[in-house]
């Protein structure tokens, strides 16, 4: 092991966070490493680290999906729309992923989003959306129903 003798075993250590450093913890009093930019700096990177591990995880989750719903691997090429506008498959793409996933969450415990379904459904009745209100309402009677109440019809329920 080598004793050699530089800036930093003389002074001990020299902070250099203006040349960029990225140290989580102050290296000595005064550090750029303890100011308000630090920890915005800090929280974004590893916020974002956990945003990209995620979005990883639910890439594996979609791939799976996509062949489960497809069956056969030499069936995936149809969902790359070929006589379709890439840009407009993207869109509907991206708007059927939000969808899924949202529906998918709720469909984990249903009994939480009681209140949201029962407004969903009611702002699509009175927007005159009456088929999908009433789909919205039928789902939460199934999944989320009232303590004590038949989920089918509405009825008490007799404890058989």
């Amino acid at each position: 092991m080598s004793s050699e003798v530089t800036e930093e075993t003389v002074q001990g250590p020299v902070c250099k966070f203006q040349e960029g450093c990225h140290r989580v913890v102050p290296c000595v009093p005064g550090c750029g490493a303890s100011g308000p930019a630090f920890a915005v700096m800090s929280t974004d990177a590893v916020l974002t680290g956990r945003a990209m591990s995620s979005g990883e995880f639910l890439a594996g989750l979609i791939a799976n999906g996509q062949l489960e719903t497809v069956g056969r691997p030499d069936k995936l090429p149809q969902d790359l729309e070929p006589d379709v506008d890439p840009v407009v498959v993207q869109r509907i793409w991206d708007r059927a992923l939000a969808v899924g996933l949202h529906a998918g969450r709720r469909s984990v415990s249903p009994e939480r989003y009681r209140d949201e379904m029962d407004r969903i459904a009611g702002l699509y009745e009175r927007a005159g959306f009456e088929a999908m209100g009433g789909t919205v309402s039928r789902s939460r009677r199934l999944v989320a129903p009232e303590p004590g109440v038949h989920p089918a019809d509405g009825e008490q329920a007799r404890g058989h």
